[in-house]
C-alpha cells in the first residue's frame, strides 16, 4: 500500500497518485492478484492444431480476436494455461503502443495457452482491474518503466504498479459492471457498423457493375476508357515541411491514402485541408482543383492502395492545389454525373485493372498513361447514375451517423472511467 500525504476534507485525501475518496487506498497490484509467465516454444512445436496460444494479434480493442491463430503439441506447464477471467496482457513487442494492451479470457478460450511475450494477471478483482489497465494512471506507470527505448515491461512491473482501489468488494464489482455495460454498447455499435458496411459494399458492386438494375431504368451499359472520359495532369510537388495553416488549400498525396472517405469537400473541410503559401500564379491551371475533378495517387506501398483517389466537391471554386504524387482527372465530356464519380472508381473490377497496371517491387506506381486505359462501364443516362450514387450516398449517411454514435459513446466511457475509477462519481 501507498502512505497518504494530505487528507483535504472529511470525503477525499491527496495521494501521491491523485486525489481519492478517504475510504479508498492505492495499493500495488501484488497485494490483490498474482503474474504469471507465458510459454516459450519453437517452431518445431507449432502444428495445423492442437493447444491455441494466445499472442499479441489475440488481444484487438479489448477485446479478445481470432484471425491469426498459433497451435501447439507439446507437453504444457499448468501456469501457461489460462482461466476465465484472467487478464491477458501483451508485455513485449516491436511496437510500443501494444504493451499494456489486454483482454479478459472469456469462458470459450479458457483453457488455451499464452507466449512468451504476454503475461496473465490472475485476481478475484480481474473485471475491476480490467479497467484500470485502460486508466492514464496504469498506462503512465507503463511509460514510466518502459523510459525511452524498451518496449517491454515485466511480471517485476506488474506487481509492484499501483491501482486506486475501492476496499469494498461490491463497489469494485458495481464500477466493473458499469463500465462492462459501456463496453458492451460500444461492441454493438462496431458490429452494427461491421454489418452495414459489408451490405454496402455488396450493395455497391451489384449496383456498380449492372448486376442489379434499378426500377425505372433500361438500356445497355457503355464501356469507356478514362482516358476518353478525362484527360490527366500531374500536381504541384511540396513536401509535407512546406504546408501550414496559411495559404492555399493543399492535398497532399497521403491524405488521399488516409482518408476514410473519397471526396473532400473544399468548402466544408477547408480548416482541416493543410494549406501551402505560394502565389497561385507559380501553380499550373491543371493542378487546381475543380469541383467534380478527380485525384489518384501515382505511388503507395501495397497494391491495394494504387486505386487510393478522391473526388473534389469545390462549388464555392475554392483555389485548391493537388501536390505531389498526385494525378488529377479533369472530365472533358458530361458523361459521367458528379455524385456517380464518387462511388464508381471503387468497383471491383476498376481496382483489379489498377493493380495489373501498378509497376514496382517495394513501391507500386502507375503512370498517367495507364490509367487512360483502364476501362470503366457506366449506366447510358446520367440519371440512372445519380439515382445509384442517391442509394449509395444514403447508406454512407447511415454510416457516418453511427459513426458519430460510436465516438460519442467511447468518449463516454472514457468520462465514467476518469470519474468511476477515481472515486469521483460513487456508485454505492
Amino acid at each position: 500500500m501507498y502512505g497518504f500525504l494530505v487528507e483535504l476534507n472529511s470525503t477525499y485525501k491527496s495521494t501521491d497518485f491523485g486525489r481519492i475518496p478517504v475510504d479508498w487506498d492505492v495499493v500495488a497490484m501484488q497485494n490483490f492478484s498474482k503474474c504469471l509467465i507465458g510459454l516459450t516454444y519453437s517452431p518445431r512445436d507449432v502444428s495445423e492444431s492442437g493447444t491455441l496460444v494466445l499472442r499479441s494479434s489475440n488481444v484487438q480493442g479489448g477485446r479478445l480476436a481470432f484471425d491469426d491463430n498459433v497451435y501447439v503439441r507439446m507437453a504444457l506447464p499448468a501456469r501457461v494455461i489460462v482461466e476465465e477471467n484472467d487478464i491477458l496482457i501483451c508485455v513485449r513487442n516491436g511496437s510500443r503502443q501494444l504493451i499494456g494492451k489486454c483482454a479478459l479470457i472469456d469462458k470459450e478460450t479458457a483453457g488455451s495457452a499464452f507466449g512468451a511475450f504476454m503475461s496473465v494477471l490472475r485476481s478475484d478483482a480481474a473485471k475491476f482491474v480490467f479497467f484500470q489497465f485502460q486508466s492514464s494512471l496504469l498506462k503512465r506507470q507503463i511509460d514510466e518503466v518502459m523510459g525511452a527505448t524498451i518496449n517491454q515491461i515485466t511480471n517485476k512491473n506488474m506487481a509492484e504498479f499501483k491501482i486506486f482501489w475501492p476496499p469494498k468488494k461490491r463497489e469494485r464489482d458495481a464500477i466493473a459492471e458499469a463500465l462492462g455495460d459501456a463496453d458492451a454498447l460500444i461492441e454493438s455499435i462496431e458490429q452494427l457498423i461491421a454489418k452495414k458496411r459489408h451490405l454496402k459494399q455488396g450493395a455497391m458492386q451489384e449496383l456498380l457493375n449492372g448486376k442489379k438494375r434499378l426500377s425505372g431504368f433500361g438500356g445497355e451499359w457503355v464501356e469507356k476508357s478514362l482516358g476518353a472520359l478525362f484527360d490527366f495532369s500531374g500536381g504541384y510537388s511540396a513536401s509535407r515541411e512546406q504546408l501550414s495553416a496559411e495559404g492555399h488549400c493543399y492535398l497532399h498525396y497521403g491524405d488521399i491514402h488516409g482518408a476514410t472517405k473519397y471526396f473532400i469537400d473544399a468548402s466544408n473541410e477547408f480548416g482541416d485541408i493543410p494549406k501551402l503559401n505560394i502565389p497561385l500564379k507559380r501553380v499550373s491551371k491543371s493542378s487546381l482543383l475543380e469541383d467534380g475533378d478527380v485525384v489518384f495517387v501515382d505511388a503507395s506501398e501495397d497494391d491495394e492502395g494504387t486505386s487510393k483517389h478522391v473526388v473534389i466537391v469545390n462549388e464555392r471554386q475554392i483555389p485548391f492545389i493537388s501536390g505531389l504524387h498526385t494525378i488529377v482527372a479533369k472530365a472533358k465530356t458530361n458523361e459521367l454525373d458528379r455524385g456517380y464519380r464518387q462511388y464508381c472508381f471503387q468497383a471491383g473490377r476498376i481496382k483489379r485493372q489498377f493493380k495489373f497496371f501498378a509497376v514496382g517491387t517495394k513501391v507500386s506506381g502507375i503512370s498517367k498513361a495507364n490509367i487512360a486505359k483502364i476501362l470503366v462501364s457506366i449506366p447510358p443516362t446520367l440519371s440512372e447514375q445519380n439515382a445509384i450514387a442517391t442509394i449509395l450516398s444514403d447508406m454512407d449517411a447511415e454510416l457516418a451517423a453511427l459513426e458519430q454514435k460510436l465516438a460519442k459513446a467511447r468518449q463516454i466511457k472514457q468520462g465514467m472511467m476518469a470519474n468511476l475509477l477515481t472515486g469521483k462519481i460513487r456508485l454505492v
